[in-house]
């Protein structure tokens, strides 16, 4: 098999460069697969792997990259067949082993998903955060949530999870309510599908936080926690829920249990790593059916390898809006 082309990062010191370097293929294990990939992302956790103590990366130097999607081109598992389109993330990829910024992938064949009904550029620009943003809006409806019990905040709308959370909810008929940072991204939140848009939450940060306020929201998908899901936590309706997923607003949640006591609030964590296989394709399904995202088209912008840096450099600035998908054959 011929040689292939990978992005590598590597830690020099206190600084994390990258290098454009061919590769011989390595034989496969048993169980495993070879991807040819087409596309990847750029997530917050891929600038992450960019980032002097960015705390994702196990050992450098690594390929990162969390997304793959592609073709199988060689397989030593009787679960995948050469020729067929898949998509995996999660677990390991792009974090302790190389991942998506390559011409060539090699990952366990559990890891895999099948693609049925997505090309694998949908595939690619639904990624990580369309995944969690399904897992979000799932975690809700099996909670019972629907579009009578009142409207649903999203917060970081102009992310990758907080852009397909609105889309998803809109397209099931909630009244969305996006809450966002940016004072230009309203008309793209509003084409999403939000029926209103509203500064970061909480809209007063000076003010005093309150164990519980007026209740406002029926449920939430909150990207941001700290002061964010604080707030949100103490003004749901009753037995509304939070599906949380995100922490670039901090850590730390400064809440009582009297929402969770007095009102039958519940705080869903969401994680998309460690979700195991079974669930994971179940969703995947999910995702080419009920829970297809309206506007991939809308929120994706194609790029090729060369620009996942000024992508990387807008993350973590905070500015960029909507989903980078990374064509992976052009751009080297």
């Amino acid at each position: 098999m011929t040689q292939y082309r990978a992005l590598v990062a590597e830690q020099a010191d206190d600084a994390i460069t990258s290098r454009v370097e061919l590769r011989d293929p390595a034989a496969l294990e048993p169980g495993q697969v070879r991807i040819a990939v087409e596309y990847s992302g750029v997530n917050y956790k891929d600038a992450l792997a960019f980032t002097p103590r960015g705390g994702v990366v196990r050992e450098y130097p690594i390929v990162p990259g969390i997304d793959i999607a592609g073709t199988v081109v060689e397989s030593a598992s009787d679960e995948f067949a050469v020729g067929e389109k898949v998509v995996a993330h999660g677990y390991e990829i792009g974090t302790a082993r190389d991942g998506a910024y390559a011409e060539q992938a090699v990952v366990p064949a559990e890891w895999v998903v099948r693609l049925a009904a997505l090309s694998t550029r949908d595939a690619a620009a639904v990624g990580t955060a369309g995944f969690t943003a399904a897992m979000s809006v799932a975690a809700l409806l099996d909670r019972g949530l629907t579009p009578g019990d009142g409207p649903v905040v999203v917060t970081g709308a102009t992310g990758g999870v907080g852009s397909a959370s609105i889309d998803l909810l809109a397209g099931l008929g909630f009244e969305v309510i996006a809450s966002s940072g940016k004072a230009d991204a309203g008309d793209l939140l509003r084409e999403l599908g939000a029926s209103e848009v509203i500064g970061r939450l909480p809209l007063d940060p000076d003010a005093k936080p309150r164990p519980l306020g007026k209740g406002k929201w029926a449920a939430a998908v909150d990207c941001v926690g700290g002061a964010a899901l604080a707030d949100i936590v103490s003004t749901l309706h009753y037995g509304g829920a939070v599906a949380a997923s995100g922490l670039t607003g901090g850590i730390a949640v400064h809440t009582t249990v009297m929402p969770f006591i007095l009102r039958g609030v519940a705080l869903i964590g969401i994680d998309s790593v460690q979700l195991p296989i079974a669930d994971r394709r179940a969703l995947w399904q999910r995702i080419e059916t009920d829970l297809r995202p309206r506007h991939l088209g809308l929120t994706g912008r194609d790029i090729g390898v060369d620009g996942v840096a000024s992508v990387v450099d807008a993350l973590r600035a905070g500015t960029y809006t909507g989903r980078a998908v990374v064509d992976v054959r052009r751009g080297w």
